[in-house]
């Protein structure tokens, strides 16, 4: 058997419904649409969540919260990311991510204090406090 000679088994798929072929194949004249009205039409139809002029459902329902539109997406790298880096590496935005620390990064990178960092770096992104005091500790500096 090769890859070419694959099909479905006999009977396991069936051919699609063809409409408006005549009155002898059962979905003739009027091609299963009914007689008039919106539905008959062609473009007609309602709306997703229309409920024929009662109040749709999600009007129906009370609303909570809001959402932030100037929030902002910080990428939070655990300080322990940075271990696999060399000694005297300059840590920036764009080598964590070509080095894969940071899979996607919006509106900026931050280094938390998250596990123990054993190397020596030069860091040019923001950290916390208490990271910036574990590199510092290591002899590394945070610009």
């Amino acid at each position: 058997m090769k890859l070419n000679e694959l099909s479905p088994a006999p009977g396991a798929t069936k051919d699609r419904i063809r409409v408006g072929r005549g009155t002898g194949s059962g979905k003739g004249k009027t091609s299963s649409r009914g007689h008039k009205g919106q539905k008959s039409r062609s473009g007609g139809g309602v709306r997703p969540g229309f409920e024929g002029g009662q109040m749709p459902l999600s009007r129906r329902l009370p609303k909570r919260g809001f959402t932030n539109i100037w929030k902002k997406q910080i990428a939070e790298v655990p300080i322990e990311a940075l271990n696999i880096l060399a000694d005297d590496t300059v840590v920036t935005e764009e080598l964590l991510w070509e080095q894969g620390i940071v899979a996607k990064i919006v509106d900026g990178v931050k280094i938390l204090n998250n596990g123990e960092l054993t190397k020596k770096l030069i860091v040019r992104v923001p950290a916390t406090k208490a990271a910036a005091a574990q590199i510092l500790a290591r002899g590394g500096k945070v610009e």
